[in-house]
């Protein structure tokens, strides 16, 4: 048992992931410092004058939880944008290119689809003998289609 999650840990697959999920952490807290200290300062002065924020206060004046925060909005925006963005070009291009380096595509178009007459999933791989989701057999992409029947 012990073997079988060890070479479950060991394949490449698993450790690539493991990696990536590492760094993606560490720059979640680099970036989310970078929003907090200079993002959400500029944000905030775009209100003026001595508000505590862009946004507007919904109930009594001062109180946090009636408070509409804008801001906070554009800034997590703003932290989702730049984060997606270096984990792209950090990890994902990086990867992509050492798999095309070893013939592997990684990440590229998904292949043709069809739809299953049965269950009517549209995802079905065209190659497919069989549904995924029903189990029904599925026609043969090179057949001709069968007519449609008259009764």
């Amino acid at each position: 048992m012990l073997r079988g999650f060890k070479n479950f840990l060991m394949r490449g697959d698993v450790i690539v992931v493991a990696v990536g999920l590492v760094t993606a952490l560490a720059f979640s807290t680099l970036i989310k410092a970078f929003t907090d200290s200079v993002i959400n300062p500029v944000v905030a002065r775009l209100q003026g004058g001595k508000s505590a924020g862009l946004g507007w206060q919904l109930g009594d004046q001062g109180n946090n939880t009636t408070y509409l925060n804008i801001g906070s909005f554009i800034s997590a925006l703003i932290y989702f944008i730049i984060f997606m963005a270096v984990i792209y070009f950090l990890i994902v291009m990086p990867y992509k290119f050492t798999q095309a380096r070893r013939g592997v595509e990684a990440f590229g178009e998904p292949g043709p689809v069809k739809t299953c007459p049965e269950c009517l999933a549209e995802d079905i791989p065209e190659a497919a003998r069989k549904c995924r989701y029903c189990g029904s057999d599925q026609p043969r992409t090179s057949e001709p289609p069968e007519p449609p029947r008259t009764a």
